[in-house]
């Protein structure tokens, strides 16, 4: 019999079942040890360590929200944050609260991001410093700086707060997350791409990842001095642009495919209509003439799904001059082959693969995903005539990005597709935890020179290594 169920009957039996030496306790003492031992294990509502500006940041900030007027137009950000301000003084005014100026400024900046922005978010969003945000329930957040990841000391208040922030993120694109459809893709005013998930099949609680974009976009200069890409490389990258060759960008999560494809893109000519299709808007294209399509999941009924392979091919009914989709994963490779291989050329897309070779692997299996059940070799020699130049990018132990292949599509030998490297990166160590290495020439011309030439644009021999010494 346990201590507690002795002491419910008043009895003061020791294990053994002796006499204690008090002998029967009294019933009053009995109700005190019970009270006690009943107190140690339910905690009382209350106790419980309450931080007092959190405390202080809920009551003003609901202050403020009763106090607010709905209909303000809250897109013109700095009438409506002096608003706030003049209110958040009144009501410590008002409530007779005194805390330091350091304090209070910081009270007023989380209070103003969880009204105009995104709460706990917010400042690492502004923080120019993070590229990716990841959000493991309300207390777990995580940052990359650097291609490293680290744990940061900011929390939301429970889950439902996160709830609140993935619903302000996802609402205005008009899609939704709920039980039904526990997961979704979105992205910020600012194109930074975003994917939440939560119960029931996170079983951490909300989780929220957002990839962001720089406010100012990633110049090829930056791409140079970041070792991503040498200056020959690039030079040939932007004659086959302009060339209108159909390049498939590939590389592993993270590894930095879409900044690439948003740096090639600005080598296509103005006077060209180009037409970009993803699942969520995010290239930031310069061009003037650019008509954007996104991809839309199905409503609650089911009903309004439209696929990329459905925007796919709906684009060829737009006259474009360039199609650039942001991702193939599925069947709507087949219809990009299609595309690239009925006049459309120029065109671009990523994928998501581990190297050269992979990717045409990759996309065999997304083009049989479209069920057309046709012969491997039929698939082979689409993908042979579709596509001239497989550009593949790596993210390196010390967390960098770097171009590892610059490969060329060059035709068929029997049944395999066979491939030309121009460029591969040499690896030649480490030194100070940084990888060390160069993306060089092979000293080999690819076979689509003529219709580079055939441009009006002639590339020296040693972009390609061909009369140079190797250099170290």
């Amino acid at each position: 019999m346990s201590l507690l169920k002795r002491i419910e009957q008043g009895g003061g039996q020791t294990p053994s079942g002796g006499s204690s030496q008090q002998g029967s306790l009294p019933e009053g003492e009995a109700k005190s040890r019970l009270s006690e031992l009943q107190t140690r294990r339910v905690p009382v509502p209350g106790t419980a360590k309450v931080n007092p500006l959190a405390d202080l940041k809920t009551r003003v900030q609901n202050r403020l929200m009763s106090e607010l007027d709905p209909t303000m137009d809250i897109t013109k950000t700095n009438e409506v944050r002096n608003m706030i301000l003049e209110l958040f003084e009144q009501v410590l005014v008002e409530e007779n609260i005194i805390i330091s100026r350091g304090e209070k400024h910081r009270l007023f900046e989380q209070i103003a991001a969880e009204i105009l922005g995104l709460g706990p978010l917010q400042p690492l969003l502004e923080d120019e410093t993070i590229t990716e945000v990841m959000v493991n329930g309300a207390k777990n957040l995580y940052v990359e700086r650097g291609g490293k990841i680290h744990r940061v000391n900011i929390s939301f208040e429970s889950d439902e707060h996160v709830m609140r922030i993935i619903d302000r993120i996802v609402a205005p694109l008009g899609r939704r997350i709920d039980e039904s459809s526990p997961y979704v893709d979105a992205r910020l005013s600012d194109g930074s791409r975003v994917n939440a998930v939560i119960p029931p099949i996170s079983l951490v609680g909300p989780v929220l990842t957002i990839r962001k974009f720089a406010k100012i976009p990633i110049t090829i200069e930056q791409l140079i001095s970041f070792g991503t890409v040498t200056p020959e490389a690039l030079q040939f990258l932007k004659a086959c642009v302009e060339a209108k060759l159909n390049i498939i960008i590939s590389g592993g999560t993270g590894s930095g495919k879409t900044t690439l494809l948003n740096i090639l893109s600005q080598f296509i000519p103005g006077d060209e209509r180009i037409i970009t299709v993803e699942n969520a808007a995010e290239l930031q294209l310069r061009q003037e003439h650019v008509i954007t399509l996104e991809s839309r999941p199905p409503n609650i009924e089911g009903k309004g799904e439209v696929t990329i392979r459905q925007l796919v091919i709906n684009c060829l009914r737009m006259r474009p001059d360039r199609i650039i989709v942001g991702e193939i994963r599925d069947e709507a490779a087949l219809d990009m082959l299609q595309a690239m291989n009925t006049g459309h050329d120029g065109s671009m897309t990523t994928a998501h693969s581990n190297s050269p070779r992979d990717t045409l692997s990759r996309l065999e299996t997304m083009v049989m995903m479209a069920g057309m059940e046709l012969p491997i070799r039929a698939i082979r020699e689409q993908i042979a005539s579709a596509i001239n130049l497989v550009v593949h990018q790596d993210r390196m132990r010390d967390g960098t990005r770097k171009i590892v292949n610059i490969t060329e599509i060059s035709g068929m030998e029997g049944d395999v597709i066979t491939m030309t490297d121009i460029f591969v990166f040499d690896l030649t160590g480490y030194e100070n935890g940084k990888v060390v290495g160069r993306l060089r020439p092979t000293g080999l011309r690819p076979k689509f020179m003529e219709q580079i030439e055939a441009s009006g644009i002639h590339l020296p021999p040693s972009i390609f290594g061909i009369g140079e010494r190797r250099r170290y």
